[in-house]
């Protein structure tokens, strides 16, 4: 029986934290999770002029928030250190001597001009042709005082065969192959040369990335068969794609993790969506986390490449903020909390906890939470002026007026008391609850929509609701009088 997976996560810091990234790492995530595996982030910062710090600290802070957490890497440590590759470039060098020294690889001391002159040479030669570099320095047993790069001696006969997880048996002929370069003049790796010797020195048994790096894995291999390492295994996922089935990009919408935080997402709901694209569970779109864990696979991934459904994954956001059992209270109300202030709006969390049945169906966003939450904790709730001139005139006043007093004689604050009241109110004034409710909704909202009207008011409470009724009727009361109704002529 094979040992406890050891995966990665080797994302590069140039940029945001890209959700078809994030989708790499929680598989990898999962795997390790559930077969109580190690999960390593690693660094691959070798592109200098666009690594930043700022773009590490971002990688750092979407996983924290994602809650994909991992066993060895920056911040965390490991007995297979450093996790950066920038801090690991003597041991980049040190592999690339064993492996000349094996006759499987070469310095080579052409010039970049010369390495040109020849490319332009072949294109006038043959302006289809590819140029491959022809080995010039492949035999060379000289070792001048002079720049070099080292190159990987590649076969040309035979093929690179593995079974990937996902796509399964793939068998790439050699007969292509030119002799690549494994470490560039000034001791920086190239990225296969440099993910092999990361992954054999850090115990790697399976990579799991997009499909796109498939034409990285038969080089790879070689290198692997050259240390006389074991290949770990290969699982390549389907392609993220955006509706109109280019790559997917921020051209065509939010594709940052943070993008999707600030807008009000939650992290469960972000990896269930990803999950899901790529891989499959019977019937179920909504899982949680231990859910996820439980049910991976690489079974179950399918071979497709997927267009990004932004409609879909706002309906995934919707089913966890519906569902207690998914969102808890405590976690909504931490999470919609940020959101609440970033309004101006103290949070009040009784109040928040009160209100969370009358949200939890409507709301799809945190953001929209944070919406609908606001009249129930500002002090005088943000009124809309056309929903206030159209419900808020000079015939509702006395209606507003007297459902005050009649709700301030009723002793249980309840919404099936209150209900109960403003049902015997109706009938004494020989009304119905529509010639209201719009109004008494408007006072104490300042809106046209809402909730249930006795909700809302068992929430807002006795005092405020009915100072907000009083000064709704005030208000109405100064209201210009509704125009007449047209009136038709007899036919």
């Amino acid at each position: 029986m094979e040992g406890k997976p050891r995966v990665r996560f080797a994302p590069s810091p140039t940029g945001y934290l890209h959700i078809g990234g994030v989708r790499t790492a929680l598989f990898n995530w999962l795997w390790a999770r559930k077969n109580g595996g190690a999960f390593v982030l690693r660094i691959e910062d070798t592109d200098q002029e666009r690594s930043t710090d700022e773009s590490r600290k971002i990688i750092f802070e979407s996983l924290d928030w994602l809650g994909i957490d991992w066993d060895e890497g920056p911040q965390k440590g490991g007995a297979h250190g450093p996790y950066t590759q920038m801090e690991r470039l003597g041991l980049y060098k040190e592999w690339s001597e064993k492996l000349i020294a094996k006759g499987h690889a070469y310095r080579c001391y052409c010039t970049k001009e010369e390495l040109e002159a020849q490319r332009e040479a072949l294109k006038k030669k043959d302006p289809k042709a590819q140029f491959k570099y022809p080995g010039t320095c492949r035999d060379r047993k000289d070792t001048p005082e002079l720049p070099f790069v080292v190159r990987f001696k590649a076969p040309t006969t035979g093929s690179v065969t593995y079974v990937d997880k996902v796509f399964g048996e793939i068998v790439t002929p050699n007969i292509e192959n030119q002799d690549f370069v494994l470490l560039r003049k000034d001791g920086v790796p190239l990225y296969n040369f440099g993910a092999v010797v990361d992954d054999i020195s850090m115990g790697i048994t399976l990579v799991a990335r997009g499909r796109d790096h498939m034409i990285n894995t038969p080089p790879q291999i070689l290198l692997y068969e050259a240390f006389d390492a074991k290949v770990p295994q290969f699982a390549h996922l389907p392609m993220m794609l955006a509706p109109s089935g280019e790559k997917l990009s921020k051209r065509h919408g939010a594709v940052s993790v943070f993008e999707y935080r600030d807008t009000g997402y939650t992290p469960a709901a972000v990896l269930n969506y990803l999950a899901r694209f790529g891989w499959s569970h019977g019937d179920q779109e909504v899982f949680s986390k231990k859910d996820l864990i439980d049910s991976f696979g690489w079974e179950a991934c399918g071979r497709g490449d997927g267009k990004f459904d932004a409609k879909k994954f706002l309906a995934i956001q919707h089913e966890h903020l519906k569902s207690p059992a998914l969102t808890p209270d405590d976690e909504y109300v931490s999470r919609v909390t940020p959101f609440v202030t970033a309004r101006g709006v103290t949070p009040n969390e009784k109040t928040i906890r009160a209100a969370l049945p009358l949200i939890r169906e409507r709301a799809r966003t945190l953001l929209e939470a944070a919406d609908a939450l606001d009249y129930f904790l500002r002090d005088v709730p943000i009124v809309d002026e056309k929903a206030a001139q159209k419900f808020l005139n000079a015939e509702a006043a006395p209606r507003l007026s007297k459902l005050a007093e009649t709700l301030a004689a009723e002793a249980s604050w309840t919404k099936d008391a209150l209900d109960q009241k403003t049902q015997a109110f109706l009938v004494a004034e020989g009304i119905e609850i529509k010639h209201v409710a719009q109004a008494a909704r408007v006072a104490l909202s300042g809106r046209s929509a809402t909730p249930g009207l006795f909700e809302v008011m068992e929430v807002l409470g006795r005092d405020v609701s009915l100072a907000r009724l009083r000064k709704g009727a005030e208000a109405a009361s100064k209201a210009a009088p509704a125009p007449p109704a047209p009136t038709t002529g007899a036919s």
